[in-house]
């Protein structure tokens, strides 16, 4: 019997991000709020030059900013 995630069209970390948030949202209160502060991400990157990490910027707020840094080169 084929996945049914993968018959669906989605892929499998798709799938797991779905289920997890379904689980979370079936807890109770207290549970919930804390399994939901849990599952936030926040994506960071860096720039390197001449083999030096550059600053750590978040992707929400470059892309939010619209800055030069948003671009992919």
């Amino acid at each position: 019997m084929a996945f049914a995630w993968k018959a669906s069209g989605i892929t499998y970390n798709r799938y797991l991000a779905i289920a997890a948030q379904v689980v979370r949202r079936s807890l109770k209160e207290q549970p919930r709020l804390a399994a939901e502060k849990r599952g936030g991400m926040d994506l960071r990157f860096a720039k390197w030059e001449n083999g030096k990490q550059g600053e750590n910027k978040s992707l929400a707020a470059v892309i939010a900013s619209g800055t030069e840094a948003a671009r992919v080169e």
